[in-house]
């Protein structure tokens, strides 16, 4: 079997097109919940402690470098802690919403297989002796 065959088939494999799809969705989802996070959690929160936008916060390690005319020559080396309470953010709320998303799927798996089907029926064998041992009995 040549390898471009080989690769159709691997690729067009259901549980390869099920990650693909969920992959896709899954970076999308991402991209809503950082912007919750971004443009609706984080701002309240850094009005509440005193105005601060939460992305400028910076440890500055060194302020740059400026050349006798005011020009930047090197930029300020900073640890933008800011940025990781954004991402450590966004990652709390991403695990949340997974995990809630599992919880209500797992009920609901639950709830399917809880539900009382139908017994299997009798082979025929079985349903012809229990007939002849009725007929026995009334005798």
């Amino acid at each position: 079997m040549g390898f471009a065959k080989e690769f159709k088939e691997f690729a067009m494999k259901g549980n390869v097109v099920d990650l693909a799809v969920g992959i896709i969705i899954g970076g999308a989802f991402g991209k809503i919940i950082s912007s919750l996070v971004a443009d609706v959690i984080m701002p309240p929160i850094g009005y509440l402690i005193g105005g601060v936008k939460f992305t400028d916060l910076k440890i500055e390690l060194n302020p740059g470098l400026l050349d006798p005319t005011g020009v930047l020559k090197a930029d300020p080396v900073t640890i933008n802690i800011g940025n990781f309470l954004q991402v450590t953010f966004d990652f709390i709320i991403i695990a949340l919403a997974i995990f809630m998303l599992v919880k209500v799927m797992n009920s609901i798996k639950k709830k399917e297989v809880a539900a009382p089907s139908e017994p299997p029926a009798a082979p025929q064998d079985v349903v012809l002796l229990t007939e002849i041992r009725d007929l026995l009995k009334k005798k």
